[in-house]
């Protein structure tokens, strides 16, 4: 989705758009959700059509739900939902058990920080699901990020369109190449980041298949796995695989090493 066809939607739909695009992203599907909102930030700070405070707070809303119904997703469809469609909203294995890994790291900080953080915006929900993260710890860390991230980058991206209609476009295009420039460094680094993860969660997760299915309790490397570790599940009748994702079959010594 081009940048003209968002500033298309919110120019047409405004806080509609907004809300979807945030919404639907959150939920799992990659959705330029973090553009809308800069998008309309902007728009609103260089027209006065959209009020910003009424973005932030539909950013807010949208990211909550969304997040929501992707936790809950993944704790009722799980790996089943993966197995059978994870390859349209690009979600594979390899995602999976870097997720597996972040869960076991860094808990509910991950629902938290992940708001800002491309790749972990679209699925972390659908993986605090999936990892059995508690509702509660998960509401608390889903509804704080989503505040700040709506908040901060709506004040962020409304500052540059107001300057832009007081200064003339030139604000805006240097605003908007910085925005562009950052951007892409920061996507450069994720990916060199996810390699480091992705062998990392490899080490956690030997045994584990690449295409989600089932999965076994994490093991720190050099530790002989054993067949029918406890958290393994048989395959289900319908021929695709259940899911039991550690979380609470952690050791006591398996979770002190993995820190």
């Amino acid at each position: 989705m081009t940048g003209g066809v968002i500033t298309h939607l919110i120019a047409t739909y405004g806080y509609f758009a907004v809300f979807a695009l945030i919404a639907l992203e959150s939920l799992g599907i990659p959705l330029p959700g973090e553009t809308a909102l800069i998008a309309a930030s902007i728009y609103a700070g260089s027209t006065h059509h959209l009020n910003i405070a009424a973005i932030a707070a539909v950013a807010s809303a949208a990211a909550i739900v969304g997040d929501n119904g992707g936790y809950w997703l993944g704790r009722r469809g799980g790996g089943a939902l993966v197995a059978r469609y994870g390859h349209i909203v690009r979600l594979d294995g390899r995602k999976l058990k870097v997720g597996r890994y972040l869960f076991a790291r860094h808990g509910g900080s991950v629902v938290f920080f992940g708001r800002f953080i491309s790749v972990l915006r679209t699925y972390a929900a659908f993986l605090a699901g999936l990892n059995r993260m508690p509702l509660a710890r998960f509401a608390v860390a889903n509804a704080a990020g989503g505040v700040v991230w709506a908040v901060g980058y709506a004040a962020a991206a409304f500052a540059i369109g107001s300057a832009a209609a007081s200064l003339g476009s030139t604000v805006t295009l240097v605003g908007l190449g910085v925005t562009t420039v950052l951007t892409v460094l920061g996507t450069l680094l994720l990916r060199k980041h996810m390699a480091r993860l992705e062998q990392r969660a490899e080490e956690m997760f030997p045994d584990a298949p690449d295409v989600p299915g089932a999965t076994d309790v994490p093991r720190v490397p050099g530790t002989p796995s054993t067949p029918g570790a406890p958290g393994a599940t048989a395959d289900s009748g319908a021929g695709v695989p259940s899911v039991r994702i550690p979380g609470p079959h952690l050791t006591r010594d398996a979770v002190g090493r993995c820190r």
